[in-house]
């Protein structure tokens, strides 16, 4: 896979209106699902017990968390663009977020990003990013939505 290598507002600029990709398959598993759990204190059984999940629910095993399968934004579109030379990148909005789909225990996912738009707010780049959360197999991907992060890039 080859992967897009961004180092300022102009060259992401190039992007506005494309697809800039889709990243790697990323294997969502029981362990991770437990330590989301743990971190977030959300331990509701659909997400933890396996065998009341395989005869009670209509998925027929345990589900990540939908707030799990969002934590990976940034993981899986840093597979997708390597935003260099910046001072930082902060996580700025998500607008119309919409969960279709669960993604149930051992699900392989891959990010797909389009970037809408990227507005220069006083040398800070907003980018504005459709991204579609696919699951292997599947026509119907986890989630859909609108992600914006900013990007402080270092002076040139």
């Amino acid at each position: 896979m080859s992967q897009l290598v961004i180092s300022n507002l102009e060259e992401l600029s190039q992007y506005e209106g494309k697809e800039m990709g889709v990243s790697e398959y990323h294997t969502i598993s029981q362990e991770q699902i437990n330590k989301f759990a743990d971190a977030t204190l959300d331990h509701q059984w659909i997400h933890l017990d396996a065998e009341r999940a395989k005869t009670e629910t209509p998925f027929g095993a345990t589900i990540a968390h939908g707030y799990l399968t969002v934590s990976l934004l940034p993981y899986l579109w840093s597979q997708i663009a390597t935003i260099q030379n910046l001072k930082m990148q902060v996580n700025y909005e998500i607008e119309s977020l919409r969960f279709n789909q669960a993604v149930t225990v051992n699900s392989r996912v891959r990010l797909r990003a389009k970037l809408l738009s990227v507005k220069n707010l006083r040398g800070i780049a907003k980018a504005r990013l459709e991204v579609a959360l696919e699951i292997e197999n599947s026509k119907k991907p986890a989630y859909t939505g609108i992600i914006t992060f900013l990007y402080h890039f270092n002076d040139e």
